[in-house]
Parts: C-alpha cells; sequence; structure tokens
C-alpha cells in the first residue's frame, strides 16, 4: 500500500477495507475484527497536538473571529497544494448543519485544519459515527468537538413533538430522548434544551462507537460538547 508521511492512502485503504470485509463473510468473525484492528494500525499524525492544545488553538480562532482579526490561517495557494497530498486535521468538528454554523470561518482555520461532519441538529447516527472513527483512528485528530448553536431549528421542532413531512422527523426522533434529561440550568427552556441534546449526543458518541471509547480509554482522544451563540459568534465549551 501507499504512504503518505506514514499514513496509509485513502483510496489503498478503502480497498484493503473491501477486500477484507469480503474475506470476513467468508470466514466469518474470527479471521478479521474491523473495529479491533482499525484501532490497533492506528499511525500518529504527524501534525498532531494534544486535545488541550487543540481546544485552545479553535478557541483562540473563535475569539479573532468574535472581535474581526481573523487571521485566515492556511488557505493560500501553497497550502492548498500542501494539503492536496495529505490531510491532517488537528480536531473533529461535529456540528449542526445550520448555514448560521461554518465551522472554519467561526474558528478562524483554514483548509485541512478542520475534519467536519454536519447534520440538522447535531444528531448521531451510524453514519456520523463511521465519519469521526475515520477521522480519528486514521487521520489521527485527537479531539471531537460536538457543536449545538442558539435557538436551533431542529430542536425547537422536537420541543412542538408535531408530525413532520418526508425524513425530517427521524432528525427530530433522534433529539427527543434529549429532552427526557434537561436540567434547568440557564433559564431559557428552548437554549436547556440545546444543551440537553449536545450532551445527549456527545454521550451517545462514546456510547455506539468501540473505536472511539478505545482511543478515550488510551487516552488518545478527548470529546467535548459546545454551543455556537448565533448573535454573538462566541463558542462555549458546555461542561
Amino acid at each position: 500500500m501507499s504512504r503518505i508521511n506514514g499514513f496509509v492512502g485513502r483510496r489503498d485503504f478503502l480497498k484493503f477495507a473491501s477486500i477484507v470485509g469480503i474475506a470476513a463473510t467468508v470466514f466469518g468473525d474470527s479471521f478479521w475484527n474491523p473495529e479491533q484492528t482499525a484501532v490497533a494500525d492506528i499511525h500518529p499524525n504527524p501534525n498532531s497536538i494534544s486535545p488541550n492544545e487543540a481546544i485552545r488553538r479553535l478557541l483562540d480562532g473563535n475569539q479573532r473571529f468574535i472581535h474581526q482579526k481573523r487571521q485566515y490561517p492556511d488557505q493560500s495557494l501553497e497550502h492548498l497544494r500542501l494539503v492536496a497530498k495529505a490531510q491532517y486535521p488537528f480536531a473533529a468538528i461535529f456540528g449542526c448543519a445550520d448555514s448560521r454554523v461554518p465551522a472554519e470561518i467561526i474558528f478562524d482555520q483554514g483548509l485541512g485544519d478542520l475534519f467536519v461532519v454536519r447534520v440538522a441538529g447535531n444528531v448521531v447516527s451510524d453514519t456520523v459515527i463511521g465519519s469521526l472513527e475515520y477521522s480519528t483512528a486514521v487521520l489521527g485528530s485527537q479531539l471531537i468537538v460536538v457543536l449545538g448553536h442558539r435557538r436551533c431549528g431542529a430542536v425547537a421542532e422536537a420541543i412542538k413533538n408535531e408530525l413532520l413531512p418526508g425524513r425530517i422527523g427521524l432528525i427530530i426522533e433522534g433529539i427527543k430522548p434529549s429532552l427526557e434529561r434537561i436540567k434547568f440550568r440557564t433559564g431559557d427552556n428552548m437554549q436547556d434544551a440545546v444543551i440537553a441534546n449536545i450532551q445527549y449526543q456527545t454521550e451517545k458518541l462514546q456510547e455506539n462507537s468501540t473505536i472511539l471509547a478505545k482511543l478515550l480509554r488510551e487516552g488518545k482522544l478527548k470529546i467535548v460538547g459546545a454551543c455556537y451563540d448565533i448573535d454573538t459568534g462566541k463558542v462555549n465549551i458546555i461542561t
């Protein structure tokens, strides 16, 4: 397999995974456990930073965004050509698809800095989990930020609890369990629901992925919740 700076090339990685998947079907689970192997074969990200340093870098960038002192890092043509060869994001952002919450802009980051997964209501699904497993186990990111935001429309619909058309309801159903865990902490019922959903989805990530759980146990990953204020542009870490 080809390697780029110690990483297996993505095409070869996916090709290899496909071949092994066929073999596992033929020979059974004893042939290969994909989750165990994916973690065991992690290659370190040569540009990785600690989870706490990644949080600091994100919050520093957010402060630049708030105060209109953006540096627009890693957005040159030279850097574009560099990351075309391989990506080494220092953090993964799992956020809401709301058009007002573009991660690279609000954190003042550039090409290849963030591995971003977005879906309405930042609702965890198998596809989301797989994407974040890839960002950590394959690309070497040591931080995942579950990013919700004030006045989230998906959370508001979950509170209304009304029938919705098409598959929109599937997203809302993924939020409803969080509403049972609301702790009244802000005096704003809507904001309390947003925070509850961030915390619920953060826990769901950890509980439904053996890969992420193993990385957390080994101290190779940190998952935190955060909330973006669409009025001020500020991001606050949720504890």
